[in-house]
Order: C-alpha cells, then sequence, then structure tokens
C-alpha cells in the first residue's frame, strides 16, 4: 500500500495554489484529508509575521505529540526557519517552492535534507482538479518587487514574473471542463501580473472570460495603482465578480510613507468611491499598531478611514518580521493600543457590510460551497456569505436567489 500524505496549508491563496500543485504532482503517494491517518506531513507554511511562524511551530509542536508522521516543511517560511527547525529535528526535510512538482522526489530522501531551490523559478505545472473546493484558484503570477518597509516576502517569493499565459489558458480551459465556473486569480502580486511579458491583469481577464465555462473571475489582492484605466474598462463585466480587495494598508499619508507604499490616500478615496458607485463591494488590508502610529496619526487615519465604502477588511495589528526596515522605527505601539484601533475599523467595517447588504437591489448570484448542521453554505456576487435551508442537494450548484433575509453574521434564504 502506497503511503498517506496530509498536506497543512497555512497562509495566503497562493500556498493555497501551491498545495494543490504539489497534490496533482504526487504520484508515489496517496493523498489523505484526515491528518491522524497520515503517514507524511506537509506543511506549506507562511512567514509573512513573526506570529505566522510562531502558528506553524505550534502546529508541529502539537502534530509530533499525537503522530509519529514524518514531517516535511515548504512554502515562505522554509526560507526564514526551515535550518533551524531541521536543526532542532522538528522536521525531517525542508524545501522551497520551486521544488514543488518534484515533491514525489522530496518526500523520498532517506536524510535529513535542507533545499531552499530557486527565487526565480516559474510554475509551469497544469492544475485540472481541486481536492475539496468548489471554486478553482488559478496563479497568474509569483513574487513581489514592492519594497514595503514591514514586508519580508519579496525576500522568500522573489521578485515579481508572470505566468506562461498559454499555461493559465490551458488550465482555466481544463478546469472549466472538469465543472469549475468560479476562478480566483492569485499571485503575491496578482496585479503587477504581465509588467515583464507586455500584457495586463486587464487582457488576461477578458481571454479568461472568453473561455468555455467560466462564470465568474475574482481577483485575489491588488495594489490600488494597479486598478488602471485599462482595468475600469471592464468594470461593467457581467463575468467580473462585484467584490474587490484592493489593499491600502493605511489611510494615514504619512503612515503611508512610513511603510515605503506606493499608494496615496486622496486617490485612494477617489478610487473607491468611483468602485463604489458601480455597485462594488470593497475590501482591503489594514494594519494597526506600525511603529510611528502616534495618537494624532492614528486619528486622522480614522477619521480619513471612514470615508471609505469598505464592505471587507482583513486587518491585522503590526507584527514584528525581522529581517524588514519596519522594525528599525519608532515610537513603538503597544500591542493593547493596535488591538483596540483593530477593532475600530472592524466595526466600522461590520456596519458597512450589513448596510451594503440592507440597501442591495437585486438577486444574488451563488456559488453554495459546502453542507453543514443541515444548511448550505456559499458566497454571492460581493463575496457575501448566504447561508440556504433546503431540501435538494446544492453542494457545487450556481443558484440565483431573490427572496433573502439581512441578518448581521449573513444573510439567509430558504430554497424550495
Amino acid at each position: 500500500m502506497k503511503q498517506k500524505v496530509y498536506f497543512k496549508t497555512f497562509g495566503c491563496r497562493t500556498n493555497v495554489y501551491d498545495s494543490q500543485v504539489m497534490m496533482s504532482a504526487l504520484k508515489e503517494y496517496d493523498i489523505t484529508q484526515n491528518e491522524q491517518e497520515a503517514d507524511i506531513v506537509v506543511i506549506n507554511s507562511c512567514t509573512v509575521t513573526n506570529g505566522a511562524d510562531t502558528h506553524v511551530r505550534s502546529y508541529i509542536s502539537q502534530l509530533q505529540k499525537k503522530s509519529d508522521a514524518k514531517v516535511f516543511l515548504t512554502g515562505c517560511g522554509a526560507h526564514t526557519k526551515g535550518k533551524s527547525l531541521l536543526e532542532q529535528q522538528k522536521v525531517f526535510g525542508v524545501f522551497g517552492q520551486s521544488q514543488k512538482e518534484k515533491i514525489d522526489t522530496m518526500l523520498q530522501k532517506e536524510q535529513p535534507f535542507y533545499d531552499p531551490g530557486d527565487l526565480n523559478y516559474i510554475d509551469k505545472s497544469v492544475v485540472d482538479s481541486f481536492v475539496g473546493k468548489s471554486r478553482a484558484f488559478i496563479k497568474v503570477q509569483e513574487g513581489c518587487s514592492f519594497r514595503c518597509s514591514y514586508c519580508i516576502i519579496p525576500f522568500v517569493r522573489g521578485d515579481a514574473r508572470s505566468m506562461d499565459e498559454k499555461l493559465i489558458i490551458e488550465q482555466v480551459t481544463k478546469l472549466g471542463a472538469n465543472g469549475f465556473g468560479e476562478f480566483i486569480l492569485t499571485g503575491t502580486n496578482v496585479g503587477s501580473y504581465g509588467k515583464d511579458t507586455n500584457s495586463s491583469l486587464a487582457k488576461l481577464m477578458k481571454k479568461l472570460s472568453q473561455i468555455r465555462g467560466v462564470r465568474r473571475i475574482r481577483l485575489g489582492s491588488v495594489e490600488p495603482i494597479q486598478i488602471d484605466d485599462e482595468f475600469k474598462e471592464i468594470l461593467d463585466e457581467p463575468w467580473l465578480e462585484k467584490h474587490l480587495h484592493i489593499a491600502l494598508q493605511h489611510t494615514s499619508p504619512e503612515m503611508l510613507k512610513l511603510m515605503n507604499r506606493r499608494n496615496l490616500y486622496n486617490q485612494d478615496r477617489e478610487l473607491f468611491a468611483l468602485l463604489a458607485q458601480k455597485g462594488f463591494a470593497l475590501g482591503t488590508d489594514f494594519i494597526t499598531g506600525h511603529p510611528g502610529e502616534t495618537p494624532e496619526i492614528w486619528q486622522e487615519a480614522l477619521e480619513n478611514f471612514k470615508e471609505f465604502p469598505l464592505t471587507h477588511i482583513h486587518a491585522f495589528t503590526y507584527s514584528k518580521r525581522d529581517g524588514t526596515k519596519s522594525t528599525l522605527l519608532k515610537p513603538e505601539v503597544s500591542g493593547k493600543i493596535a488591538k483596540e484601533r483593530l477593532h475600530q475599523i472592524e466595526e466600522i467595517v461590520k456596519q458597512n457590510n450589513y448596510n451594503f447588504r440592507k440597501n442591495f437591489k437585486g438577486n444574488l448570484i451563488v456559488l453554495v460551497e459546502s453542507y453543514k448542521d443541515g444548511l448550505y453554505h456559499g458566497l454571492d456576487q460581493h463575496f457575501n456569505k448566504i447561508v440556504i435551508d433546503s431540501k435538494e442537494d446544492l453542494v457545487g450548484n450556481w443558484i440565483e436567489i431573490e427572496n433573502f433575509e439581512v441578518k448581521e453574521d449573513a444573510n439567509y434564504a430558504k430554497v424550495i
């Protein structure tokens, strides 16, 4: 019998995609979605903050208490903590993202090893299925050429480089033929796609929208400056999800400078106003408690933040990331204050989201993803959750919902 491999994925959608590449490349082993029956555990790690490293270490410690499985580490953490975890015998082997297509070879090694691979690699594999997923993740680029003060990612993923367009189209074509209708374009810095190949994200999306089976295209996080005039031309296309996640990181001009960000507050505000007028739900990334965030700067940022029509947010308190410029900046902000500020903006967005759903006039186009506790769960075109009561099996189906009840946590509907 083949040994069973369990994949534990931390972090972003790019890691979700990379885990799927490894699963697709696995030939000499069987995949299990049950950690308890695994002979081997592959940890696809995140290292965006010191806290992310801590989560990975904690998982390894808990795993070793209850399992004899052989543990391998890959992902971004392989480059920052891989050697130390190997030396401490916490893992048997460490390999970089560029080695994921050679996973059989990695798992067959008989001696402990550290193989960080190549930070300039570009994936050449084609994924035609996603284990346990209703939506397909399509990686269109790798790496980031920005150098934000707080971020380690360019140093563990390399500079921005685009995937081969022909391979992206081939992959979406196969997945469309296999029943997938929603595609999430992902990468380290998605909006930089095409900068090195005389193309663009908008051009790629137009081509993908013409592939049979494609019903909805959604983007991972993009930068405000990447929503350019060419991108604005596709905003009214029916296949573009009416939700965009645009990374602001902050709303104080002074903090944006300290963070070495490329976006500008006034331009950001104008862009979000335009998108809101077109009916988009809008999400963002935001950091509270970054060094230099004085009470005065925070108060200005908070007032500015209220002007943004945000309906979704991925906010987090600043966490030191060894090796970044932000660790040298002063004054530092206490964790308690950073959390208080975090909760302030989360409450604002929570209320915005509720109001957005209350005021929406129209039908919800929903991809049903899962069944839990007698109810079906899915996401609509605005990336809002909906819970559905139905006697039919709806998992994997697209449905249009006219009547629904808006509650604080989600929308609710009954399908007869």
